[in-house]
């Protein structure tokens, strides 16, 4: 795959203004597939991690425990009408910075802490050639059905470096150094891939990645998005699973 260069996107609070696991929640509420309360119950979920009281594994099975039984066909409709809801949320602004990137032929890969199962149909909007996210896998438990788990590590801080390197060596595509490359994202979580790529970009960062952009000279761009965005966009609300510092684990 011939490729000029690498441009690399977080999903929550860079491509998009708004957490893409609590939106799931919403719209499958909404249409009575997901029962009353999933979206508070995620939210609350949210709020513990914040406090140190919940871990990425946590939010992660309690976002994808009720797939764990759908079977593939209706899966992909769950995915398809998640991918409908959220087309009008996408800003043409995210859609043209990875157009963009499109036209100058580089390849364009989400890599997102999102559950793959969610995050598929953003990939799917914004006209990815990789998605690298959080796998699931399905475990088998001594009482009986199936509960859901992460597969390997989470996507996120370092891993994230560790995916974007096995990927690119899988496709016999050599080291992330071998390339020109981009990564925007709004967290210092990220900081390993930021400090990986040639080109770290920053978008609407938060306080200690702003910090760091700005010692380092990077540039800081703020995000663009639809008006009905615009409005009642409290931090809680912005960035409710955002953390100064998290484990993973």
């Amino acid at each position: 795959m011939a490729a000029t260069g690498l441009a690399l996107f977080d999903l929550d609070h860079t491509l998009i203004g708004f957490d893409s696991g609590m939106a799931w929640c919403e719209v499958h509420e909404r249409t009575g597939r997901l029962p009353p309360g999933s979206h508070a119950r995620y939210l609350a979920c949210c709020q513990a991690y914040v406090h140190g009281h919940a871990t990425l594994h946590d939010l992660h099975d309690l976002l994808v425990a009720p797939l764990s039984g759908l079977s593939p066909e209706t899966l992909r409709t769950w995915q398809v009408d998640f991918a409908e809801a959220m087309a009008p949320r996408v800003s043409p602004w995210a859609l043209q910075i990875v157009a963009s990137h499109r036209q100058a032929g580089h390849l364009c890969v989400l890599v997102t802490a999102t559950a793959r199962r969610v995050a598929s149909g953003f990939s799917a909007l914004f006209g990815m050639d990789a998605l690298l996210a959080t796998e699931s896998c399905n475990v088998s438990g001594d009482a009986g059905p199936s509960a859901v788990s992460i597969l390997g590590a989470p996507c996120w801080g370092a891993h994230k470096l560790d995916r974007v390197q096995d990927w690119l060596a899988q496709r016999s595509l050599g080291q992330l150094s071998d390339h020109a490359s981009w990564f925007y994202s709004d967290s210092h979580s990220d900081l390993p891939l930021l400090q990986a790529v040639t080109h770290p970009v920053v978008v609407a960062p938060d306080p200690r990645l702003l910090a760091h952009a700005r010692t380092h000279g990077w540039p800081i761009v703020q995000r663009g998005a639809p008006a009905h965005e615009r409005k009642n966009r409290s931090v809680s609300a912005r960035r409710p699973c955002q953390h100064a510092d998290r484990s993973a684990t």
